[in-house]
């Protein structure tokens, strides 16, 4: 029990902690980026609001000279298809960045828990507690499985810039990520020529199937704009995990006294 209080309490700590930096860090790289995209997407928004409007009536006196008989309730209802289809979403502001530090401290207490799971484990295999340099280590193989590996196939996408459907994506994402997580655990932990390279073919083969991708992408954002975002999330990604797994280890060494009673 002692060591599941462990598990709990440094996955806590270290995602409240780490989970409040990542959205600093994040007020300076992806939200303006975000936000800039954001009035891309609304003017585009605005553009083909104005350009239905002004086809509808024009089309509207075309069916009138052409029929003798209209059906106008017909006609209006068509107009008001798209009201109160909107979405909620949180008020820039304080109330945005609320929500977004949430989520932060929960992602990272999440994956703090994963990686305490993993530091318990392998405390008790090699009879001594995690260090923060194994941990950091294990922040880096999470940096790769969860963002570089599915990044590549699947790069991180602002608002407004159109996507392969959500379904395949997400499959793809999953296979990325499990196939990249079993491949860097054969080459590390495998020990053998064989092992390794059956790692290494685990790597490569979502990637050479392919993630889900538009053939044809209409879009007003600028690509430069999205060059940065994709460098933003991934440097935010990368501080993230090197800061879970380092600090998880420490706080969980910190925590476990029974690892010290095993060396």
């Amino acid at each position: 029990m002692s060591t599941f209080r462990s598990i709990v309490f440094a996955s806590v700590i270290s995602g409240f902690i780490v989970g409040l930096i990542v959205t600093v860090v994040q007020q300076f790289g992806t939200v303006p980026l975000i936000l800039k995209a954001e009035v891309f997407e609304k003017a585009a928004e605005t553009h083909q609001h104005d350009a239905q409007a002004t086809a509808q009536p024009a089309a509207a006196g075309h069916d009138h000279a052409a029929h003798d008989h209209v059906d106008h309730d017909h006609d209006h209802g068509a107009g008001d298809h798209d009201h109160g289809t909107g979405a909620w979403e949180p008020r820039d502001g304080f109330e945005r960045n609320a929500y977004t530090a949430a989520a932060n401290v929960l992602t990272a207490i999440g994956f703090a828990l994963l990686l305490a799971g993993f530091f318990a484990v392998r405390s008790g295999a090699i009879g001594a507690s995690v260090s923060w340099h194994e941990g950091l280590l294990w922040g880096l193989a999470g940096f790769a499985v969860f963002t570089l590996a599915p990044g590549l196939g699947l790069p991180p996408e602002l608002p407004g810039v159109p996507a392969a459907p959500l379904l395949s994506r997400q499959i793809w994402w999953l296979a990325a990520v499990l196939a990249t997580a079993g491949g860097l655990a054969l080459i590390a932990f495998g020990r053998s020529v064989p092992a390794a390279i059956a790692g290494v073919i685990l790597l490569t083969l979502p990637h050479l199937i392919g993630a889900p991708e538009l053939a044809n992408i209409e879009t007003n954002v600028p690509s430069s704009l999205t060059h940065q975002f994709v460098t933003a999330v991934t440097v935010t990604s990368l501080v993230f995990w090197t800061l879970l797994g380092g600090l998880t280890s420490a706080v969980f060494a910190r925590f476990d006294r029974g690892a010290e009673l095993r060396a």
